[in-house]
């Protein structure tokens, strides 16, 4: 696996010791077909990203429902540094170039269909930016992105992505919740 236990803790020494979160869940057959797509990868980083004015990036991928936005992130590639890849993905999704600031969550979930089961691991950074324009790369893998707060993480898009019945979701707001809490002072 690419994001080891060795590369995390020089992670944690730079950026900080993170919440921790077990999650949980039974995913449908169109979650796991996503989640399992590309079988030697089982982890994501997801960004938090803030402007000066505490503006939060959002991203919207094709595939989302209606009203569906979520922070960005991705994968980190085979051979590839940690934060060069998480700065790489916020640039990809956003158009954003960032300083990763703080090490939020470190996730270990299990996803389970149809008798099968995935762990998978989540790592959530705080970035902050000086860019004021989002500019995605991929119009083929990102929709739109926009500029959002997080008070509107922790409540309109948090009751959007819970209304949508998707585990992935309930996992993405466990994960957001988790964040929030670290960010409080």
């Amino acid at each position: 696996m690419n994001v080891d236990d060795e590369v995390l803790a020089a992670v944690r020494a730079r950026f900080g010791d993170p919440v921790e979160l077990r999650w949980e869940g039974e995913i449908s057959a169109a979650e796991w077909a996503l989640a399992t797509h590309n079988p030697s990868r089982k982890h994501d980083v997801t960004l938090l990203i803030l402007d000066p004015g505490r503006r939060l990036a959002l991203i919207r991928k094709p595939h989302f429902a209606v009203g569906v936005w979520r922070p960005p992130g991705g994968g980190i590639k085979r051979g590839e540094d940690f934060v060069a890849g998480a700065v790489r993905e916020a640039l990809e999704e956003t158009g954003l170039h960032v300083e990763l600031r703080r090490y939020l969550v470190e996730s270990r979930a299990r996803f389970r269909h149809a008798g099968g089961e995935l762990a998978w691991r989540t790592h959530v950074l705080l970035a902050e930016t000086a860019d004021e324009e989002l500019a995605p790369d991929d119009p083929g893998e990102i929709a739109a992105a926009r500029w959002g707060t997080l008070d509107e993480l922790a409540g309109p898009l948090r009751q959007r992505l819970l209304a949508t019945g998707r585990a992935f979701w309930r996992y993405r707001v466990a994960l957001h919740d988790a964040a929030l809490t670290a960010l409080e002072p």
